[in-house]
């Protein structure tokens, strides 16, 4: 008898435990069943004193700094911070004239290339009011220079640019290349944001790029395409060719923009389009930022651009051509003309001639030809590989500096 005392206790904490048990495992349920489906009802974590821990009720459901900390970074595929870092540097060019009797430009009203002439009003009259052309450019340097597009400035009596960050100035002409249609202006101002230059001759078919100008005035915009081909010569837009085409939307205004990569770096100057309307078809010119970088650091270390010269005119090889001279291909550049006393007479080249190469650099066509004399020396020798009555011959010609363009004159 004198052991029941001490069974008693036990089994009453055993069923005691067993209570609390069952009553834990009924709260937790109520619990979840709530955070499901009514998580409203439940106080906040505060309340609770769970203070800043992080819990997750509902699996694999992150905490509330997390989820702000997730909604911070950039969509998939966004190219926001290379739209951040390049805009800055883009401006407007706002170009102004008095109107005279003049020549338009040849492409002003091709039906097929229209250059970005921005929004100008009717064809200029004899002693008529002041033009205004609209179009933009990419600051290169934090000594303020400008790159823009020759024809967005030619003619103009006043140049004011405006920046994305409201500041405006008055600039002045460093020197412009018609032959590229490229210019450089320069502003006096402080803190100027630069864009970088990139790599065009890295650049792929496919590649994302992001066109950044200032399209029929409306102000700075940013649009998005891709490469869709490289190397593009022989559109007749200027004399020496190096475009990248894009299909990036671009418009009359957008011309001296910026064409970047997707890290933001120049890559290119967007100079005009293929359109028969006038508007965006989805086939854009940007002049390579290699030869616009060459072109303006001629410009501002001596205010030209100095090439080399043969004196010839050149013409591209066809099918019949190729058959008459025996070609193995239809490749070189034919000689129609040749400047009387000039460098190319002197070394005995005459019409008719093939070019097939120089300096044993292969020339297909007459952008080759015209390209690769333009990058030789003033006064360095050069052999010339032509084909001439179907044989093989080598001229050994003195190249010279290549006249500066003959501009239309104002009256």
């Amino acid at each position: 008898m004198a052991l029941i005392p001490a069974i008693i206790p036990y089994r009453m904490i055993n069923r005691l435990w067993l209570l609390f048990a069952q009553a834990t495992t009924l709260v937790l349920a109520v619990l979840f069943v709530l955070s499901t489906l009514k998580p409203h009802w439940l106080p906040s974590m505060a309340a609770m004193g769970l203070g800043d821990q992080q819990i997750s009720l509902r699996g694999g459901e992150s905490s509330e700094a997390s989820v702000l900390q997730s909604e911070a970074l950039p969509p998939a595929g966004s190219l926001r911070e290379a739209a951040a870092r390049a805009m800055p540097a883009v401006v407007y060019v706002f170009s102004s004239q008095r109107t005279r009797a003049q020549t338009a430009h040849p492409l002003l009203n091709d039906p097929l290339f229209r250059r970005f002439f921005g929004e100008q009003g009717p064809q200029p009259r004899e002693n008529g009011p002041e033009q205004v052309g609209l179009g933009s450019g990419v600051i290169v340097s934090p000594q303020g220079y400008v790159l823009t597009n020759h024809h967005v400035i030619e003619g103009a009596d006043q140049i004011e640019v405006a920046l994305a960050d409201g500041r405006r100035a008055s600039a002045k002409v460093v020197g412009t290349d018609p032959e590229t249609d490229l210019a450089v202006l320069r502003i006096r101002l402080e803190d100027l944001p630069v864009i970088r230059f990139g790599r065009p001759s890295e650049l792929r078919v496919g590649d994302t790029v992001l066109a950044i100008g200032n399209p029929f005035g409306v102000g700075l915009t940013v649009t998005n395409g891709i490469v869709s081909a490289l190397g593009r010569k022989q559109l007749r837009i200027s004399t020496f060719e190096n475009f990248i085409q894009t299909d990036a939307a671009i418009n009359p205004g957008n011309s001296g923009g910026a064409l970047v990569d997707g890290n933001g770096n120049l890559i290119g100057i967007n100079t005009a389009i293929y359109s028969r309307s006038g508007g965006s078809m989805g086939i854009g010119f940007a002049i390579s930022a290699d030869m616009a970088k060459d072109v303006m650091e001629s410009l501002i270390r001596t205010g030209r651009v100095s090439r080399g010269f043969i004196g010839v005119e050149p013409q591209d090889v066809n099918a019949q051509i190729a058959k008459n001279s025996q070609l193995p291909a239809q490749e070189g550049s034919i000689i129609a003309g040749v400047q009387r006393g000039g460098p190319a007479d002197k070394g005995g080249m005459k019409v008719g001639d093939v070019v097939v190469a120089v300096n044993a650099e292969k020339v297909r066509n007459q952008a080759e030809l015209l390209s690769t004399v333009a990058a030789i020396v003033p006064g360095n020798q050069a052999t010339f590989t032509v084909i001439r009555n179907g044989k093989p011959a080598q001229l050994l010609i003195t190249v010279t500096e290549r006249p500066a363009p003959r501009m239309p004159r104002a009256q």
